[in-house]
């Protein structure tokens, strides 16, 4: 893995940022339902999806990320009252980033169509082994390594929890600087919305 700043952006380009390549968790290729919706509620799905329906994402530490141009036009939803926050640009409706709901959590799902968006090299910045989570909900059928994937969430649970001891959840740009609420209220999809999304509903 590079020691470096790694840039990402909206299609548009009015979202800009970059991210600590250091700051990874690890890389992680997710065929959920949830994902593969949040993708085409945004009609995105040909600019973030494979062909299996999986999301390429940089697990990583919040601090690791800052907005450089237009943090003013990230916005969230959620699939439900109580789901995950899928941040996402409001100019362009390009998928950003996955979090959760709880501030103290130093975790964000950094979407890697933003990455090539920039014109970044996934590989080059964040290396080629990829652990594959959710596969049962994949479009066909697709390789899912055990171990890799085993060894891989492990060590993303390890990186989560050292970074919680070192206090990293305390810098996270997508909530507020209090630390207490994310930085945009997020929209809730419908029941009507979400069963349109979601495949093989």
């Amino acid at each position: 893995m590079a020691d470096m700043a790694v840039p990402f952006q909206c299609a548009c380009g009015s979202v800009r940022g970059e991210v600590e390549a250091r700051a990874a968790y690890g890389r992680v290729i997710c065929y959920c339902r949830d994902c593969q919706a949040f993708a085409r509620t945004l009609g995105r799905a040909g600019d973030v999806l494979d062909e299996h329906g999986g999301t390429d994402i940089v697990a990583m530490q919040p601090a690791g990320l800052r907005f450089t141009e237009g943090e003013e036009h990230v916005v969230c939803l959620s699939l439900s009252p109580k789901g995950t926050l899928r941040w996402h640009s409001a100019c362009c409706d390009m998928p950003i980033a996955n979090t959760g709901r709880n501030p103290k959590l130093p975790y964000v799902g950094l979407l890697a169509a933003g990455i090539s968006a920039a014109g970044a090299d996934m590989d080059a910045s964040f290396g080629r082994r990829r652990m594959v989570v959710n596969a049962g909900s994949a479009v066909g059928e697709v390789q899912s390594p055990r171990l890799r994937t085993a060894l891989g969430v492990a060590r993303i649970i390890a990186g989560v929890l050292a970074a919680k001891l070192r206090g990293g959840h305390r810098d996270n740009p997508f909530f507020a600087p209090d630390g207490t609420r994310p930085r945009a209220e997020p929209r809730i999809l419908t029941r009507e919305e979400r069963a349109a999304a979601t495949p093989g509903r």
